[in-house]
């Protein structure tokens, strides 16, 4: 199964690709109220999308719902996870410390990904006992609906973490790109500020 660290948006959308994709998803959060709030909110948008016929997968969505369990203990979390991705808010710190409790309790196999849209590996993962399994998994906001994943490594990230985690992305329905090492504002991020700055300048240039 997969264990995800609800962060808003970003982590129920995870949730709902990797339920999608067959996988039992366990969403921790310290706070039992917002874990209640996301998986209420995730019910909803999942009921929403079969009555459009949007649903991804092959499950139903009460079968998707089903694979779906919260939890507020990180221990209990991550048993048995094969892949953990981490939805907390941009802050270097408070993920750090989130790696650093996950890299004392895990084990060998597990893959620790990060959601972050601009924290650099080398700044997140450096240090940890487990850097070999950490990567970056950048998704486009919100990654249910946009299904590109910029796959970015830590410079000791092992090849296998990062075919892994490619052929995982690819399982659950994602449009994964590797990167070959880390860049400030990764690439999508580059292109996508180029992209809205001109766009503002065209605007600026018809009013």
């Amino acid at each position: 199964h997969t264990s995800s660290m609800v962060g808003g948006l970003i982590g129920c959308s995870w949730a709902m690709v990797f339920a999608a994709g067959g996988f039992k998803v366990k969403l921790y959060d310290i706070a039992q109220q917002q874990l209640t709030s996301a998986l209420e909110n995730i019910r909803k948008q999942m009921k929403e999308l079969e009555e459009l016929g949007f649903l991804k997968g092959a499950l139903s969505a009460e079968q998707q719902l089903a694979l779906i369990s919260i939890c507020t203990d990180l221990r209990a979390a991550v048993e048995g996870a094969a892949f953990i991705q981490e939805c907390t808010p941009e802050n270097l710190e408070l993920k750090k410390k989130i790696f650093s409790q996950l890299d004392l309790i895990v084990g060998d196999n597990v893959i620790l990904s990060s959601s972050t849209s601009c924290l650099l590996p080398s700044k997140l993962f450096t240090g940890l006992k487990h850097v070999k399994q950490c990567i970056v998994s950048h998704p486009v906001n919100p990654p249910y609906f946009v299904p590109l994943v910029e796959i970015v490594p830590h410079p000791e990230t092992d090849p296998s973490t990062i075919e892994r985690t490619y052929a995982l992305m690819k399982k659950i329905g994602q449009s994964p790109v590797k990167l070959n090492r880390e860049i400030e504002g990764f690439v999508l991020n580059r292109l996508q500020y180029a992209v809205i700055s001109e766009a503002w300048r065209l605007v600026g240039v018809c009013i």
